[in-house]
């Protein structure tokens, strides 16, 4: 089986079945022979080398799980502890303090909260899909609330359990030396079900960390079948039978069947969820939300307390008063959402119930709402990292992870079926020494009273072993009895057909295929549950997309930097007031799902939402407030149009280049470097794209037409000649039109702003192709500006 996932290691896999013991930590740091006289040791070395044991023991010793069971250490001690202490599905419950005080005692000597913590986890039904303990009393819930203390809380383990420790007397794993060498503790449970897959982990160690969610127990049993029966199936047909994760709390994975696919294939993904609910009819055309499965990791109180920070803001670190977007926020979830309570309780762990402002309110709409800025609808992630059977940690796929618990199956059942066997030759052994001596009863007796050292006379007289002869010491007088000569016989009939089943258990693969598969099909069928996760792909909601509605309003910039927002359109700009000694700078029509885009001097691109910009009748507020101008850059331009809106952009020498209002968004304050300007070069007012032929005018009234398709469409830059500028020329306009008449801007006779129009038909002689000279313009006046007439 190949795994493309890059390894963490250099040692070579081992091809074996058996597991091999895992590679040893690294030694704890000494000076003994770093010097060569052992007094001392360079700071670097002993850093390096205390580090690498402090992060060999946390990847392997605490934070990962194993492939073969699926535990970490801290899991695979407890369940050891609570084995031997006889607290099985059928014991009765015993206080959680005396199991943590045997697990610290005995096999983990850290501190009784780990131990305690490690073992509420392991029995939340809501945490694990198939929970290894079952807790009496407070175990903590769904909404982040703790367990009780231990000394109030009972234990003993679930049915569950025996799928790790059924078969663990049986020789199927190996035994290690506790922390003080005192008794002995499994390295690995012989998981007769791939647990790692079933009930999933999460865990940081250094430099890597894990989260793998759980499955299904009956798809999961199915997928190992099938790779068991077909070992070189591709991940398709195992995605066939396991579609992906199933979460103890239900809910639904929206993701696509790619996504799932290629989370599973590079073993690391996201996989998006949401919540799952239901309309209730009321009476006179009235309706309401029930929530009653939420996304695994989300509770009951965090969608609560995440509705009220949206309707009931707080200012944020550092802020006097709440952002525009909070405002926006809350008068979006207030227009949709009349009220919400929590009616969860212990017949229904969730159940949230959702009131809308008005039954005429479209119910996807309304719960697209409270989807997109609530974690009803929010992401799993997913990285398979775990230990291997070779003792590394790595990421892993779906299929290797599957196909070295089989390998770990197979291994286990061959150790189990040889140390059955052992025990079968054993008392065969014995059995065969009673049958001997049976018949000779009365000498046997004989033999042992005379003797003075009745052993070796027994195994001179009777051509006994050592074993046998031991036996026969040990027997109880009752066995002596006539029928005990029949029960032998049949016992022994029985273990040599016994003998004769586990030889060819051993010799014949096909013959361990067919009974691993079988004990597989008999646990999923006795464990094995329904699915709980829904799995129906759908678009994920998007705050973009319902942030605000979609509304006509009137942005107001005035000169000295203050913007504001007018709801409609249509405004009388002499109805507009502003502060004292401030003027008008910019008033656009526009609509609240469009950005606002400012271009600094210095050709720098700052975005800030129309949605969020200060409505109603005041001044409004500060434009720098919004936006951080990077590198002494003033305001320059502004414009305010759908995204997906085309600009010709240009700058004062001459160069410039198509870009749509999409690419001069900025995602933060800062803004980002859009338009490249040489030194003393001023940013041009961009033209909207109103045709196919571009204008240029220049300051020495020199005007050029060409068409749009000589420039390039680009992100940011500094685009192509325009126009060829002699020396101390600039220029001062651009214009894109499609039979327009062109109005151009100039100071006349006096400093008089005036404007001249050039009709379509006069625009003929200036037509050439990109970056000549141009034409003189037939008017007297000095050109500061060129646009299109009729507002265009």
């Amino acid at each position: 089986m190949n795994n493309d996932t890059p390894d963490l290691f250099d040692e070579p896999v081992s091809a074996d079945i058996a597991a091999p013991p895992p590679p040893a930590v690294p030694p704890a740091p000494t000076f003994e022979g770093a010097m060569g006289d052992g007094t001392a040791l360079p700071l670097a070395a002993y850093a390096e080398r205390a580090y690498l044991a402090y992060a060999m023991s946390v990847v392997r010793a605490r934070a990962l799980p194993q492939v073969e069971d699926g535990l970490k250490p801290v899991q695979r001690r407890i369940l050891h502890a609570m084995n031997e202490m006889r607290l099985a599905a059928s014991a009765k419950h015993v206080k959680s303090a005396r199991v943590v005080g045997d697990v610290i005692g005995k096999y983990h000597p850290h501190g009784d909260t780990s131990v305690y913590d490690a073992m509420v986890r392991v029995a939340q039904d809501f945490t694990l899909r198939y929970p290894l303990v079952d807790g009496q009393g407070n175990f903590g819930s769904r909404d982040g609330d703790g367990a009780a203390a231990m000394r109030y809380t009972e234990c003993r383990l679930t049915p569950f359990a025996e799928l790790l420790l059924s078969e663990i007397d049986r020789g199927t794993v190996d035994f290690t030396a506790n922390y003080d060498g005192s008794m002995t503790e499994p390295q690995l449970m012989p998981a007769r079900l791939p647990v790692v897959l079933l009930n999933g982990a999460s865990g940081i160690a250094v430099g890597m960390a894990t989260e793998i969610p759980p499955h299904n127990l009956r798809e999961v049993a199915e997928a190992a079948r099938l790779l068991i029966k077909k070992p070189e199936a591709v991940l398709e047909e195992v995605l066939a039978v396991l579609p992906g994760p199933d979460f103890p709390g239900g809910g639904q994975l929206i993701s696509t069947p790619a996504d799932i696919r290629d989370a599973y294939a590079n073993g690391r993904g996201s996989l998006r969820m949401r919540a799952r609910w239901r309309i209730e009819e009321l009476a006179r055309g009235q309706w309401r939300v029930i929530v009653y499965e939420l996304p695994h990791g989300v509770s009951v109180a965090q969608v609560l307390s995440e509705i009220e920070g949206l309707t009931n803001p707080q200012p944020r670190t550092g802020k006097k008063d709440v952002s525009q977007e909070q405002k926006n926020l809350k008068a979006l979830v207030l227009g949709v959402l009349d009220s919400v309570r929590d009616e969860s309780s212990d017949q229904q762990a969730v159940r949230i119930m959702l009131e809308p402002k008005s039954s005429r309110l479209a119910q996807d709409e309304f719960m697209a709402v409270l989807l997109a800025h609530t974690s009803l609808e929010s992401s799993v992630s997913v990285n398979l990292t775990m230990v291997g059977r070779d003792g590394r940690p790595q990421q892993k796929n779906l299929l290797t992870i599957l196909h070295e618990w089989i390998a770990f199956r197979f291994a286990t059942v061959e150790r189990r079926t040889r140390h059955r066997l052992a025990e079968v030759l054993r008392r065969v052994h014995i059995l065969e020494g009673r049958m001997t001596v049976f018949l000779k009863i009365d000498e046997v007796i004989r033999c042992i009273r005379e003797s003075d050292e009745p052993k070796p006379d027994l195994i001179a007289r009777f051509g006994l072993t050592e074993i046998q002869a031991e036996d026969i010491l040990e027997i109880r007088l009752r066995q002596l009895a006539r029928l005990e000569g029949i029960r032998i016989e049949k016992e022994l009939g029985d273990l040599r057909t016994e003998h004769g089943q586990l030889t060819k258990l051993l010799d014949s693969r096909h013959e361990m295929t067919k009974l691993i598969q079988k004990e597989i099909s008999e646990d999923a069928k006795r464990f094995g549950d329904e699915r709980r996760t829904l799995m129906e792909a759908v678009t994920p909601i998007s705050q973009g997309e319902i942030a605000v509605p979609d509304e006509p309003v009137t942005v107001i910039i005035s000169k000295n930097g203050w913007v504001r927002s007018r709801q409609g359109h249509g405004i009388d700009p002499a109805g507009i007031t502003y502060k004292t000694g401030d003027f008008p700078w910019m008033v656009a029509e526009t609509r609240t799902v469009w950005p606002l885009i400012v271009i600094d001097s210095n050709g720098r691109s700052y975005s800030v939402k129309v949605s969020d910009l200060p409505g109603g009748r005041g001044d409004g507020a500060p434009l720098n407030t919004m936006i951080d101008f990077q590198e002494g850059g003033k305001l320059a331009l502004a414009l305010t149009a759908a995204p997906e809106s085309k600009y010709l952009v240009a700058g004062s020498a001459g160069y410039g280049f198509v870009a749509s209002v999409a690419d001069m968004i900025a995602r933060n304050k800062a803004g980002k470097a859009f338009l490249a300007l040489d030194k003393g070069e001023k940013p041009l007012p961009p033209a909207p794209l109103a045709g196919d032929t571009v204008a240029v005018l220049t300051q020495s009234a020199r005007l050029l037409l060409f068409p749009l398709a000589e420039l390039k469409e680009m992100a940011k830059g500094k685009g192509l000649m325009l126009i060829d500028l002699a020396k101390n020329d600039e220029v001062v306009g651009v214009a894109v039109s499609g039979g327009h008449a062109l109005l151009v801007s100039g100071s006349g006779r006096g400093g008089k702003l005036v404007q001249q129009s050039l009709d379509v038909r006069s625009q003929a002689s200036f037509r050439g192709t990109r970056a000549r000279r141009g034409q003189e313009i037939p008017f007297k006046l000095k050109p500061v500006g060129l646009g299109l007439a009729g507002g265009q």
